[in-house]
């Protein structure tokens, strides 16, 4: 049996049907919508629809980076009304949901890589300082 957690009343309730149906990938939620990563690199996201209780497609990055341990999505986290894909090698990828319709190459903003490997430290720093409202970033990476 499989349950999720409900922190608004502090409870653990049981989950069955379509939700858990190959549900095996890291998973958040984000404006009243639950996402999965639905490849192992995570550039591919589907959605589940509550109405029909199936996981259906949602954006597709048609940029595959391949099935190796270190390219592996290890989180789906939501920052700021977009979905940061954390890899195991500390990439990260940033998804805009607001406009899932619109095709990738059209809208180059819609999927974008934010860290490469030994930039992650920079990225966060960056990230808490734009949630803070402070402006000119001072952190950089020289090499």
């Amino acid at each position: 049996m499989s349950e999720v957690y409900d922190p608004e009343n502090s409870t653990w309730n049981p989950v069955t049907g379509g939700m858990v149906t190959s549900w095996r990938n890291p998973s958040t939620t984000m404006n009243g919508q639950l996402y999965s990563i639905d490849y192992r690199d995570g550039c591919k996201l589907r959605v589940y629809d509550e109405a029909t209780e199936s996981w259906s497609k949602f954006i597709d990055s048609k940029l595959h980076l391949g099935s190796s341990r270190a390219l592996k999505a290890a989180a789906l986290i939501p920052l700021n009304g977009k979905l940061c894909i954390i890899r195991n090698n500390m990439s990260i990828s940033m998804v805009d949901v607001c406009s899932p319709d619109k095709p990738v190459e059209s809208n180059p903003h819609l999927w974008e890589n934010v860290g490469g490997k030994g930039h992650f430290r920079t990225m966060v720093s960056n990230l808490l300082l734009s949630i803070a409202g402070r402006s000119g970033v001072k952190s950089h990476i020289v090499h």
